[in-house]
């Protein structure tokens, strides 16, 4: 026999030879049980190990200098497209009257026809180039008892319905249909307010705006400033001599407004609470009045909010996003590929309506309440940008050593309980035998 080793003592699994092992049909039994368990566990461990959560963290938003882009479609059944003005605004002093990028004009036949699609244009309708081409070069239109406004097609004359109608709203005058308008008259401006009476509008588009707290509205009439006051000019909104079933009204549907990109319908399906109701409150929301002087303003607090998947590279995503000058429309807060990350806003929303003739909102329920008179008729959004920001980190909850842990603990304590197990039923079955035999 050969000389034990120093080791010899400090052995913790001491064999016992194969003479002395006595197996059984139960052990066999529990051994595939065992088996059978181990690779259950061994495989739920797996699973838990490749699993991905979110990681949600509140941080302060420090960042400056962003844009921002809403995505809108609403739809005004009984407003034409030739009374409809969008107007943005926001505190920083950037003021888009007439905003057109990216924005269409659909023209929607009246409810009773059933709000077919009858065109779609850009926001601004009328392109100066197209309607004075045809003039006379030495032609110079009379503005209508205005000042022409620089930056006309021939300086000092107003060539254009549209540019009388600037220059009148330089004067805050009231235009209406444009009566004895010698260009109005040539452009058809009045046959084709009248011949669009009974015609809804539908909104649909993108705008970048800066992200700064701002609002934008639609509203009737053309827009124009004087001082620190906005005002529209109402006269063909606000027409008297309408019969009620062709008086305009705000009436709106939202079919979708949300701040940023679109998420996902995978990073939805994974992030149940962050699905599209969640962060975009006002899709599918709808007002109904038959009153022309009534607005709507809804207030909404806007969240940045960053979705970091795994493998995001931080020099990849910002030198991506802080390019937003050369991004295309639509596409602004989203990179794709290995490294990407996806930057968007969701938005909580509280509404507000009231009549501009004044008085309680007894049909609300609330005498209580009282509205103040005037203003203007349209659809308000003001927005809020919160100081606070949302990132939703994926993550991996359990590491790859973690794993052989998890693995190492689910073999050895499978094997451990069958042991117990089989001896308990090896003891049992011994004593029922002395028992029968004595």
């Amino acid at each position: 026999m050969p000389a034990k080793s120093r080791f010899t003592r400090l052995d913790a699994f001491a064999k016992t030879v194969e003479d002395a092992r006595i197996r059984t049909t139960s052990g066999g039994i529990i051994t595939l049980a065992s088996l059978i368990v181990i690779l259950y566990l061994v495989w739920g461990e797996w699973l838990d190990y490749r699993r991905v959560v979110v990681l949600p963290e509140l941080v302060v938003d420090k960042s400056r200098g962003e844009r921002m882009e809403i995505h809108m479609n609403i739809t005004f059944p009984r407003l034409p497209c030739e009374l409809l003005t969008l107007d943005v605004m926001d505190v920083s002093g950037e003021q888009q009257v007439g905003v057109a990028h990216g924005v269409n004009k659909v023209r929607l036949s009246s409810p009773a026809e059933g709000g077919r699609v009858l065109d779609v244009q850009a926001l601004d309708l009328h392109s100066k180039e197209e309607i004075a081409k045809h003039l006379d070069p030495n032609y110079c239109g009379d503005c209508g008892g205005a000042d022409p406004l620089p930056g006309s097609l021939k300086e000092g004359c107003c060539n254009t319905c549209d540019e009388v109608r600037e220059a009148y709203a330089a004067k805050n005058w009231a235009f209406g249909k444009g009566s004895n308008i010698e260009q109005c008259e040539r452009e058809g401006y009045a046959a084709r307010i009248d011949a669009q009476r009974r015609e809804g509008c539908r909104l649909e588009g993108i705008l970048r705006v800066n992200k700064v707290v701002g609002n934008f509205h639609i509203a009737p009439g053309r827009s124009f400033t004087s001082g620190q006051v906005h005002a529209h000019d109402l006269q063909n909104y606000l027409d008297l001599e309408l019969p009620d079933n062709e008086k305009h009204t705000m009436t709106h549907h939202i079919h979708q407004l949300r701040f940023g990109p679109q998420l996902p319908d995978e990073v939805s399906d994974r992030w149940q609470w962050t699905d599209h109701h969640h962060t975009n409150p006002l899709d599918d929301t709808s007002q109904e009045i038959n009153d022309p002087a009534y607005n709507f303003v809804y207030f909404v607090k806007v969240v940045s909010t960053s979705y970091l998947p795994l493998g995001w590279d931080p020099l990849v995503s910002s030198a991506a996003h802080n390019a937003h000058d050369q991004t295309p429309l639509g596409s602004h807060g989203v990179v794709y590929g290995p490294g990407g990350s996806i930057e968007t806003h969701q938005y909580s929303v509280t509404s507000h309506k009231r009549s501009l003739r004044g008085g309680d909102a007894s049909d609300e329920g609330h005498k209580e309440r009282l509205h103040a008179a005037n203003g203007i008729p349209g659809v308000f959004f003001n927005y809020d940008i919160s100081p606070m920001k949302v990132i939703n980190r994926e993550a991996r909850p359990k590491s790859f050593s973690g794993f052989l842990t998890g693995v190492c603990a689910i073999i050895g304590g499978t094997l451990t309980v069958a042991a117990a197990i089989d001896r308990g039923l090896y003891e049992g079955a011994l004593r029922v035998k002395k028992l029968h035999s004595s």
